[in-house]
């Protein structure tokens, strides 16, 4: 078998070809052989229990040790060795109702689920806010994500990068309907906790209250373990409350998602570092069995330029963002300069603003389009006034008494690709300047603190000061300790964060057990499969993604308060109708090949689903040409495209999107459904010998062969015929 197919989608191809071929002619044995066959279906298209696994094994091995002939137990082999080879593929199958390769079509996965580095069920938790129904949606996202609210302001959103609506115009704005619906739960009290099981007895420590350590927390309350959370800050949230500023994501939501998962009785210990308040012996002593490190990257990158530790008035943006959360409100200069282009380098600017700095000018050495921060950001930074200057390189910090009085700068140019890809700046010679300041931060780069995890002696560091770990379990290289966040990948985002939290936490699980480790990342969990949210081609066409509101941006030169303000009611409902549904349809393409190739009608214009040949997308344009024959719906492999009678009408939709919507017509004999009238005069232009016959009547086929043949009958032979 090959990695690029799916074994149990190769497994149910290689058995539909024995009984097509009837290779296998024993009666017993051909009959066993169709019980796998339906099994290995019920796999492929999500309707596979756990005894279904235990079935094949044990149809293979008989198969395999009492066939009849070598056809026979070759296909017992056949299947025994998929199952040994690729069990984890088939548990797979049957836990998450996915199918990561998109082979077995029915379980093939929304791109938009498969970006999420957490798995969430974004087709589903989207569909539910188009109904209204937010609590269930905040419900389905928790499954996977216990912060919804918080990932609903500052989540990166990959997402939205794969989102198939992009092809069409712009993505579905999945971020915004998060924190909509998580606002909205949390407002009408309808935020709830799932059940939590009772103690199991066993004892977890966590290292780290930020995202990773805390989603770990919170799975592994929800499977009975009591777990203790060790926090070195005197606050809980970790970079999520000391690293990004209030006014992308205020406190309190931070504060209520991190009470909610207290409610369910973790344990955060605050003012608490490990290696100094408390050790792992002494840890073990207390009754703990396992350990995840989630410390995160709170250390930054040295400038490594002259004058850098001179003067106190240069800082890291990691630290003067915490002094900023943790209460320090003071400007840490009058004109300030900030060095690098991320979104930390963003956020440090933006802060000095709202602190009364009478200037903040941002330093990168290439140019907006080489820029990491994030487009929205740095749109935002430019409004509330901090000045960007690009294709600079700061060489030297300059000062006298003490303090700092200016930076030397060297112009720059861009040059061939480095290694990662972009295009080295090069300083262009005898372009010195100095750009007067009085303070500088440098937000270059995050890196790990490792202070207190010296006496894990074990551990294997990479050359980049993290912490090596199994991509599949977060495992480290010292017995019962785990690792997760960006201790693991340096630093990185708040859902990467959350992902590897919940991978921790089914490892640590499977370990206190004694369960063998999965040998592959986890697949994304398919949660629901909702009914589509009806909308006509033409708004389905016209709705555009919403513009998020913004508070002013006087207001936002002087306070912390929110910027962005959230969704309003009627604007999510909206958005959530232009989502195509894309864990329904897989974008074979099948139902435009069918119209347009076999029925020569071509009325369906969806050039979206065409990844290689892109074309214009119209939904509107269906209903000027489609006959309303069921062709495309009766020949699409996932019910995306469906046709139905109702009130009267027959209504062509796919994904809920009404494409067409006739007049049914009824046969003038019998009473039976003819079609649209479209749809009759197709069939009867293709049926010349009854075209006559039924002109200018409306019959159904079985009557108009009556009619013809009564026709017929009544013919009278001329005089004299026959003589």
């Amino acid at each position: 078998m090959t990695g690029a197919t799916c074994p149990v989608s190769e497994c149910r191809r290689h058995f539909e070809k024995l009984l097509a071929a009837e290779a296998i002619t024993t009666p017993r044995f051909r009959h066993l052989t169709e019980e796998i066959f339906l099994l290995l279906e019920d796999i492929a298209w999500g309707r596979g229990g756990p005894d279904h696994l235990a079935a094949l094994q044990s149809l293979g091995e008989t198969l395999a040790t009492q066939g009849p002939d070598a056809t026979t137990m070759e296909a017992g082999r056949f299947l025994t060795d998929a199952l040994n080879a690729h069990r984890e593929v088939f548990v797979s199958h049957i836990e998450t109702h996915n199918c990561a390769t998109g082979d077995c079509v029915k379980l093939a996965p929304s791109p938009c689920q498969m970006a999420c580095p957490a798995g969430l069920d974004i087709p589903s938790y989207v569909t539910l806010i188009g109904m209204g129904r937010e609590a269930e949606a905040i419900r389905i996202i928790r499954e996977d994500n216990p912060f919804p609210w918080v990932c609903g302001l500052v989540c990166t959103h990959p997402c939205e990068f794969v989102c198939v609506r992009g092809r069409i115009d712009k993505p579905i704005a999945i971020k915004d309907l998060k924190g909509y619906a998580a606002e909205r739960a949390m407002s009408r009290m309808e935020y709830v906790n799932p059940p939590v099981p009772p103690s199991n007895g066993r004892k977890v420590c966590i290292v780290g209250a930020g995202p990773a350590g805390l989603t770990a927390a919170y799975y592994l309350r929800l499977k009975g373990y009591e777990v203790t959370v060790l926090e070195a800050l005197p606050v809980a949230g970790g970079m999520m409350m000391v690293g990004i500023p209030r006014y992308r994501l205020p406190r309190e939501v931070i504060d209520r998602e991190v009470a909610m998962i207290e409610d369910m009785g973790v344990e955060i210990r605050l003012n608490t570092r490990l290696g100094k308040d408390v050790t792992i012996e002494e840890l073990r002593e207390q009754g703990y069995e396992a350990f995840l490190i989630a410390i995160g990257a709170h250390s930054s990158y040295k400038l490594m330029i002259p004058g850098e530790d001179d003067f106190p008035q240069v800082i890291s943006a990691v630290d003067f963002l915490r002094h900023v959360a943790l209460g320090e409100r003071h400007a840490p200069g009058k004109r300030v300069a900030v060095i690098g282009g991320g979104n930390v380098a963003i956020d440090a600017a933006r802060t000095c603003i709202r602190l009364g700095c009478e200037s903040v000018t941002l330093l990168y050495r290439r140019t907006r389009s080489e820029m990491p921060a994030h487009e929205e950001e740095v749109r935002q930074a430019e409004e509330e006034g901090v000045q960007l200057q690009f294709l600079t390189i700061p060489v030297e910090i300059k000062g006298e008494g003490g303090r700092v009085t200016a930076l030397h700068c060297l112009r720059a140019e861009l040059g061939q690709p480095d290694a990662s890809g972009r295009r080295r700046p090069i300083p262009v010679e005898g372009s010195d300047h100095h750009l007067e300041v009085d303070c500088v931060i440098a937000a270059i780069g995050q890196a790990i603190d490792a202070e207190g995890l010296e006496h894990l002696d074990r551990l294997a560091w990479s050359k980049r000061g993290t912490i090596k770990t199994k991509t599949a379990t977060m495992e480290t290289t010292q017995e019962g300790v785990f690792a997760a966040g960006d201790v693991v990948t340096g630093p990185a985002t708040v859902i990467e964060a959350i992902g590897m939290g919940k991978v921790a936490a089914e490892a640590i699980d499977r370990y206190l057990q004694g369960l063998p480790q999965p040998q592959m990342p986890p697949v994304p969990v398919r949660r629901r499969r909702l009914p589509f949210l009806e909308v006509s081609a033409s708004k389905k066409m016209r709705l555009e993604r919403p513009r998020m509101a913004e508070l002013n941006t006087d207001r936002r030169r002087i306070t912390f308060q929110q910027v962005e303000l959230g969704l309003s009611e009627s604007q999510a409902r909206e958005e959530a109708l232009r989502c195509l549904r894309c864990d329904v349809c897989v974008r074979c393409g099948r139902c435009v090949e069918i119209c347009r190739d076999r029925m020569k009608v071509d009325a369906l214009k969806l050039g979206y689903l065409d990844r290689e040949h892109r074309s214009e997308t119209d939904f509107r344009v269906t209903s000027e040409k489609c006959i309303a024959c069921g062709a495309c719906a009766v020949n699409c492999p996932n019910d995306a495209m469906q046709m139905e009678d109702r009130d009267g009408t027959r209504v062509v939709s796919l994904c809920g999107t009404v494409l067409n919507r006739l007049k049914l017509e009824y046969c003038e004999e019998c009473g039976n459904v003819l079609g649209p009238e479209r749809y009759h005069d197709f069939v009867m232009k293709r049926m010349k010998d009854l075209a006559s016959v039924v002109r200018g009547h409306r019959l159904c086929l079985e009557c108009a062969r009556k009619k013809a043949a009564n026709s017929h009958a009544d013919l009278v032979p001329p005089a004299g015929a026959g003589t």
